[in-house]
């Protein structure tokens, strides 16, 4: 029996979406050929529909029924097939199957999303590592490095595993882990994490996480964890279908038994079949997404706009999320004599020109942009890994660094107040020296989008507060979230952190909405209510793991988004009591012999077509008071 059913669910799915389109469209031709009585075919045309659309609909309700005793809508709609086939009443049979079909293929087409971001996350997964014993070098799969092995990474290559930096000065791109941007300079004695990228120096380090305990391994299980933990949201029609079965068959059986008309049981059968229940949802879904696209929102799964009006709490990244990502220069400080700060910028900004640093290539993209000057030419151009830049401009030693770059120049440093000032606001210092002279300082920061603070406000305004979760320290963090005016701030914070403020807010009953950008906001994505992602700078993995993606990155149409999923549910819940006061009424005018079958059927056509036309109002929706 079992193996039976198996081979039931196979061919039920066959051919998917497409086939169910095709099998729409020609029982659509089929009915109206049916209602005008057209002499096509040697038998009535409604034939067809209840082949196409309802032998499936009859087929899904026996595999419920006998594999897990579960009863949906389809029960009763197969009920209503049957017996409007077995009185003669071809058309209704037809109708009623071309209704629920149509119901169903909406349903799909609102979840039927590829979902690979666990794939991409293991594709990211470091194949191989550089392991070093008695001297000699030895490139083994990674699966197989253990704890206390010595191992030798190269610049642009992933770490392997969690470890310790034994020898060597870089500097290590951790976005995976931390979302952050820029790059960390990495000396002896620091901690590297598994999926991180070397970006420039040689270094050797030690293994202490492997296998199922280093970072990237943990990520891929928060992320399966989470995608595991997060309910969906059942149709209101399969909600109530035990009842609606219930009630139905003692109207049906009570009329009959009565009235000794089996018609009108027949009747009762096919009008109460939830046609106009079972289209209130997806055609009010369907609706809303289109609405959502219009305003650069691509929804990836169906009831993430159904979950998203629940919510209480919108979490934020704040890298690439409420900020662009990208450093700029927001400050150049002169403490040379002979140097204002111009020339200091101009001197540094050539000096820069052939790094490959993201803050180096920051310095030089920010004096173009700010400067119609061209870039003074540079000569004998070094990169220091870990440390910073020198090279020779117009005759002067220009060296272009952090401190400890400086230190091992034997370079004196003033830290005067101005510097702890950037410093305390979370920018990064590029410190620079002429001929062997500190001579000042170049501030960067990420810049917040303009849009970014009266979105913020706008969703306070709709009663959904806004919570920062970043990896920036608490200072960078305090710093943006000020300006933006968000109130609730979390900092320092890796990809396990986030998912656990997000699981201890909803067992509180907190729902939340997340919005991030990066591959470690995947685990938030997938744990929360429901997950946003920034698809413009954002990661493939952060998108695949979210329930909507943001197309052009402009948030400040997230209180819309917000807005239009609740005004989404409301014309759910209309369409719901509409078309649920429909069937009671239809069923006192089919107990009183007023309806029969094919008029039943066509009173649910009509009931219908309203909710989709009710529907339909949401896809020029917006609300205007706020915005």
């Amino acid at each position: 029996m079992k193996h039976f059913m198996k081979k039931l669910e196979h061919i039920l799915e066959i051919g998917g979406i497409k086939k169910d389109i095709a099998f729409l469209v020609i029982s659509g031709i089929a009915l109206i050929i049916s209602i005008f009585d057209l002499p096509v075919f040697p038998f009535d045309a409604a034939w067809i529909a209840v082949i196409l659309c309802g032998i499936p609909i009859i087929l899904e309700a026996i595999i419920g029924l006998t594999t897990e005793f579960d009863i949906k809508a389809d029960v009763l709609v197969s009920l209503a097939l049957i017996a409007s086939i077995l009185i003669g009443e071809d058309f209704a049979a037809g109708e009623v199957a071309f209704i629920m079909q149509l119901g169903a293929l909406l349903e799909d087409l609102t979840v039927a999303k590829a979902r690979a971001g666990i794939e991409k996350l293991v594709d990211m997964t470091p194949q191989t590592a550089r392991v070093l014993r008695d001297k000699t070098e030895f490139i083994i799969p990674a699966e197989q490095v253990r704890v206390g092995d010595k191992l030798r990474v190269l610049p642009g290559e992933s770490v392997p595993v969690d470890g310790i930096i034994l020898s060597g000065q870089t500097s290590v791109n951790q976005s995976v882990m931390t979302g952050e941007s820029l790059p960390v300079d990495k000396t002896v004695g620091d901690t590297v994490s598994s999926g991180t990228v070397n970006q420039f120096g040689a270094f050797e380090m030690k293994a202490t996480k492997v296998g199922k305990d280093s970072s990237i391994q943990r990520m891929i299980s928060l992320v399966q964890s989470a995608d595991a933990g997060k309910a969906k949201i059942v149709g209101m029609a399969d909600r109530w279908a035990t009842w609606i079965v219930i009630i139905a068959l003692t109207a049906a059986v009570l009329t009959w038994f009565f009235s000794g008309e089996i018609i009108r049981a027949v009747t009762i059968l096919v009008v109460f079949c939830p046609c106009a229940l079972v289209l209130a949802t997806p055609t009010a879904i369907m609706a809303a997404i289109g609405n959502a696209s219009k305003h650069g929102f691509l929804v990836r799964e169906g009831d993430g706009l159904e979950r998203l009006a629940s919510i209480k709490k919108i979490a934020f990244d704040k890298t690439g999320t409420l900020t662009y990502g990208i450093p700029k220069v927001v400050g150049v400080k002169s403490l040379s004599k002979h140097y204002n700060q111009d020339k200091i910028y101009a001197l540094a900004a050539a000096a820069e020109q052939y790094s490959e640093h993201p803050l180096g290539k920051a310095i030089t993209a920010s004096y173009k942009s700010e400067n119609k000057n061209e870039i003074i030419a540079a000569q004998d151009f070094k990169m220091l890994p870990g440390r910073g830049i020198s090279a020779k401009v117009e005759n002067k030693t220009i060296l272009a660094g952090n401190l400890k770059m400086l230190e091992e120049y034997h370079i004196d440093i003033n830290i005067n107040p101005e510097i702890k000032d950037f410093l305390n606001k979370g920018c990064t210092l590029t410190y620079v020296a002429i001929d062997g002279i500190f001579a000042g300082y170049i501030a960067l920061s990420d810049t917040i989008r303009k849009e970014s603070a009266n979105m913020i406000d706008q969703l306070t305004q709709i009663g959904t507060p806004a919570v920062l979760l970043t990896g920036d320290n608490k200072n960078a963090a305090m710093n943006i979230a000020d300006q933006v005016h968000i109130k609730e701030v979390y900092s320092n914070c890796l990809p396990e952190d986030k998912l656990n403020y997000i699981n201890d807010s909803q067992n509180e009953n907190m729902p939340v909405c997340m919005i991030g950008d990066g591959i470690n906001d995947a685990p938030a994505l997938k744990k929360a209510f429901v997950g946003i992602a920034m698809g413009g700078v954002g990661s493939d993995i952060a998108v695949d793991a979210a329930d909507i993606a943001l197309i052009d990155d402009d948030v400040k149409e997230l209180p819309h988004l917000v807005l239009l999923s609740k005004r989404m549910m409301k014309t759910i819940k209309l369409n719901l009591t509409f078309s649920m006061g429909l069937n009671f009424l239809s069923i006192i005018l089919a107990i009183t012999g007023v309806l029969n079958p094919v008029i039943g059927a066509l009173v649910h056509n009509a009931g219908s077509v309203v909710v989709i036309i009710n529907s339909a109002l949401l896809l020029k929706w917006r609300n205007k008071n706020v915005f």
